[in-house]
């Protein structure tokens, strides 16, 4: 069965018509973001600072790129810094929040066990005791590896295993599979695909990849079977929060090359990759980052101003708890920011960051967290899995926070939905600010219900998350091989890479901090 948006809408309609006087009333609300804090950018600002504070090194956000720079700065014996966060916790689009006791993800849901080229990141993974040598080879904590079962989708009426639509396509479509996986294995014998991208050399077919949109790329390749495409989208949108048609053809093809390459049924074991995943996301990793440095964390904090000058770096931030504008004065700054603030946040920005700004484009997100007292009942086929999600729909599916639980008895858990918007960015940034958060619990419930009816009958709560300028998205000519220092200025981002992922910004905060540690006086 192909879901269609009128199918949705219908769905949503008769769902509301069906709660009238029914069930209780659903709670819930916006949650984790403050959009007015940002907003607070786009006036010009006059304050007078109302007191200075002095360290060596000032941090410019708090996301997983900061919290990196913070650690590579302990690691190389410099505790002297600060790190300014505008969230109230810090983490950015890997934190997360409780519904009634039960850990649930704001973001980031998993990481997938990286590989040597991602050294940083295993370092971490080591030192957080999520794996270790054992007769020669790493192992991994199985308490934090997915449980199996890992993925399913819903798929002509019934769910499947895998996420790859494979029930009862026709031979044309395992045609086309084949096909796009011969022509993975060749795009990775042509050249090397790493995660991170710093790792990746640019070459003459990188930059013609880059160059097109993947839509492009997959119909000149002959490439229509709708299943295919389906799922080309689906994984696009997963990791870069926009579809074929927006990204590039290398970033389509980097989802799968900088990883385990895309294998066609029977080419092998068809079981998902592993990936570390816990009830709360990503945030398992992002708290223990901060806690190690939490006295010197300071949410709450807009980044007004930074100005370099030739002994040393001035920043400017507004505490939304007190209304004081603060200015701290550093030897150095890490720029962790966004691109698109940081062009507007700094003064004089060289020229290659005003350049990035005007390259870059961003995809809004939102992310909504279902509380429910019990299990739903389930449809025939494949079993509940981690990874829930619907051919056909707009949004991702869900994942289930209590899936790593040991407990043998399933109970309340918390149902995670995400909702990618970067296809038409503008009037989605729109929509998160003007729309209420019961039209997107909404949608999220229309969506849902397709396979499971009775999702309104359990249902207690739902948290929305909004994000307008979530991600970088890597659309044709944003693979660009940019400076990562200007003078006491490092800049560490994700958006350095033109996309974002854990491994890109962990890499890029670490390599800044490294960087500082190493310079004597």
């Amino acid at each position: 069965m192909t879901l269609r948006r009128r199918d949705l809408l219908g769905a949503a309609g008769a769902l509301a018509l069906a709660g009238c006087g029914e069930t209780p009333e659903i709670t819930g609300g916006f949650v984790g973001t403050h959009p007015e804090r940002g907003h607070v950018l786009r006036e010009p600002t006059t304050r007078t600072p109302d007191r200075t504070r002095r360290t060596r090194v000032l941090i410019a956000g708090g996301g997983v790129a900061g919290l990196a720079a913070a650690r590579a700065l302990r690691l190389g014996g410099v505790d002297d810094f600060a790190l300014l966060e505008l969230e109230d916790q810090a983490g950015g689009n890997a934190r997360a929040g409780l519904m009634d006791g039960l850990a649930c993800p704001l973001g980031a849901h998993y990481l997938p066990l990286p590989g040597d080229n991602a050294h940083e990141v295993q370092d971490l993974l080591e030192e957080l005791g999520l794996r270790q040598r054992v007769a020669g080879r790493w192992v991994y904590d199985e308490r934090h590896l997915c449980h199996s079962p890992q993925e399913r989708l819903f798929f002509q009426g019934q769910w499947q295993e895998g996420l790859l639509p494979l029930d009862g396509v026709p031979p044309d479509t395992l045609a086309q599979y084949r096909r796009f996986a011969h022509l993975v294995r060749e795009a990775m014998a042509q050249t090397r695909f790493a995660m991170p991208t710093l790792r990746a050399p640019i070459t003459p077919l990188t930059q013609a990849l880059s160059g097109q949109t993947f839509a492009h790329w997959l119909d000149r390749e002959g490439l229509t079977d709708r299943h295919l495409r389906w799922y080309l989208d689906y994984a696009c949108r997963d990791d870069y929060g926009a579809g074929t048609v927006v990204v590039s053809a290398w970033a389509g093809l980097h989802y799968f090359a900088s990883r385990h390459g895309f294998h066609a049924p029977g080419e092998r074991d068809t079981d998902a990759e592993p990936v570390l995943t816990w009830p709360e996301g990503n945030a398992w990793l992002t708290q223990r980052l901060a806690l190690s440095c939490a006295e010197r964390i300071h949410t709450g904090r807009t980044v007004l101003r930074i100005e370099a000058h030739p002994h040393g770096v001035a920043v400017d931030a507004l505490d939304h708890a007190t209304g004081h504008t603060e200015r701290w004065l550093a030897e150095r700054c890490v720029v962790a920011l966004p691109v698109l603030v940081a062009a507007r946040v700094l003064q004089n920005p060289p020229d290659f960051v005003r350049q990035a700004a005007q390259r870059l484009t961003y995809a809004p997100w939102l992310v909504a967290n279902l509380r429910l007292r019990a299990p739903l009942r389930d449809r025939p086929g494949a079993p509940p899995s981690w990874d829930n999600v619907l051919f056909g729909s707009a949004g991702l599916g869900y994942v289930d926070a209590s899936h790593q639980s040991l407990n043998p008895r399933r109970g309340a858990t918390v149902l995670t939905w995400y909702l990618p918007l970067g296809d038409a960015a503008a009037a989605a940034r729109r929509a998160l600010l003007d729309k209420p958060w019961t039209h997107w619990r909404d949608q999220a419930l229309a969506e849902l219900s397709v396979a499971h009816p009775d999702l309104r009958e359990p249902l207690q709560r739902v948290d929305i998350t909004r994000y307008g300028h979530a991600m970088a998205m890597p659309t044709p000519g944003a693979q660009v091989v940019w400076p990562t220092r200007a003078g006491r200025l490092h800049f560490a981002q994700s958006d350095w890479s033109g996309y974002s992922v854990f491994e890109e910004a962990f890499t890029r905060g670490h390599l800044a901090g490294a960087a500082i540690a190493g310079f004597k006086g």
